[in-house]
């Protein structure tokens, strides 16, 4: 509802004349992006007063947005453009509804030259043609409070998965009743693959499970030995992030989107981020989160495409990466924005540079192959959480089950 006024106070301010183009716009994640959305929307209305934008409900999760596309797709109700999870393009190209950006590029006389550089590019180009513009990136990362990690008797931040443990023992000893939050419930297993890239070992390899080797083991292993010793409790990743703003969760690892909503939410206390911590030694890869623009829209008529292409664009542009950093945690990945809208900004903002550090980590958040490709993410999920609940206890049982059920789910 917050959003819904809050969009309607600037639709009004800046009110389009009666014969603008109209083009509906989805997008995930309220409590992140409702704030980086009335910024750009600020100077957007500015610009192009010809172009009404109307945002339609957000999704709950990059989830919930490729489900709901894959309905009104088929109801014939899409939106123009929507907002999708990095890992959930290719099954929207290849069922035909996600648009080929090409033809609208073709026209761009410096489209390289606006910021668009090829690394970023690649995350949304199937079979050499470019489908999405990157909006946001992330990476893992911690973040503690360093008023409850000082109650150890140090202030020194763990680099391994080992160290956070003895680390939460240290704190539990000492007071601090829940030391730690383990993101095992963020969107489609980011975390596990975080596990699995940190040895440097995709998830799935083309259409086979790849997490049923010793990475596999190792990664269910290390989540039992953080949950098991740290004490770790059950909470939903809303409460999980409400209860560290509120200062009782001494270290939180989750993504470096949440950083903006958590220092507008957060009590009086010392927040830090760090790295990533690693199994043993640093991660030798990290997957790349975040979502990226798709012209999804069924319209013949050519001003609404060029309208819903001009507001991609802008959005995209260095102007709207830059706002994306500045409200949220996330990346920007138009190099015009890190080069030159926000040459100082990580200075000023030291917490918001460390996913920049693990940039060179940057690997690719798999989708799995497939139309079961997010059933599959369910069925992980499920296997997760029995290892938080402590309903499973063995890990090499675990792995077992997961790979012949997903092994079955992935096309053959």
């Amino acid at each position: 509802m917050k959003r819904l006024f809050a969009m309607a106070a600037a639709a009004a301010f800046y009110a389009a004349p009666a014969s603008a183009v109209e083009i509906e716009v989805g997008y995930p994640y309220s409590h992140l992006f409702d704030v980086t959305y009335e910024k750009i929307m600020e100077s957007f209305k500015k610009e192009h007063p010809e172009i009404e934008v109307k945002f339609r409900a957000t999704y709950e999760s990059y989830e919930d947005g490729t489900n709901t596309i894959l309905r009104e797709a088929v109801s014939g109700n899409l939106p123009d453009v929507t907002m999708q999870g990095l890992n959930r393009q290719a099954i929207l190209v290849e069922k035909g509804i996600a648009k080929s950006l090409e033809p609208f590029i073709a026209k761009e006389a410096d489209f390289e030259k606006d910021g668009y550089h090829q690394a970023m590019l690649s995350l949304s180009t199937f079979d050499k043609k470019v489908y999405g513009l990157p909006f946001s990136v992330s990476l893992p990362v911690g973040y503690y409070n360093m008023d409850l990690v000082r109650k150890s008797g140090s202030d020194k931040l763990p680099e391994t998965w080992d160290e956070v443990v003895a680390l939460c023992k240290t704190m539990r000893a000492n007071g601090v009743k829940n030391p730690v939050f383990w993101g095992w419930n963020i969107t489609g297993n980011w975390f596990m693959q975080a596990l699995m890239w940190s040895q440097d070992e995709p998830i799935v390899k083309g259409n086979k499970v790849n997490f049923d080797g010793e990475a596999g083991l190792t990664s269910l292993e290390t989540m039992k030995k953080i949950f098991r010793g740290c004490e770790m409790q059950n909470l939903s990743w809303k409460d999980a992030l409400a209860s560290f703003s509120a200062g009782e969760i001494g270290m939180m690892f989750w993504s470096t989107s949440a950083l903006g909503a958590v220092e507008r939410a957060k009590g009086d206390f010392e927040l830090k981020t760090n790295e990533f911590p690693g199994i043993g030694e640093k991660p030798k890869g990290l997957p790349a989160g975040g979502n990226a623009a798709l012209l999804v829209s069924q319209s013949d008529d050519p001003e609404r495409l060029q309208a819903a292409w001009t507001f991609l664009k802008y959005i995209t542009s260095g102007l709207g990466a830059a706002a994306v950093a500045e409200t949220t945690g996330y990346m920007p990945p138009n190099k015009a924005a890190n080069e030159i809208i926000l040459a100082d900004f990580y200075k000023r903002n030291p917490n918001k540079e460390t996913a920049v550090r693990q940039l060179p980590l940057l690997r690719d958040w798999l989708a799995y192959p497939g139309d079961k490709g997010l059933a599959v993410t369910q069925v992980i999920y499920d296997g997760i959480e029995s290892i938080v609940t402590g309903e499973n206890d063995d890990m090499a049982a675990l792995q077992d089950d997961l790979v012949a059920e997903v092994g079955d789910m992935l096309p053959h």
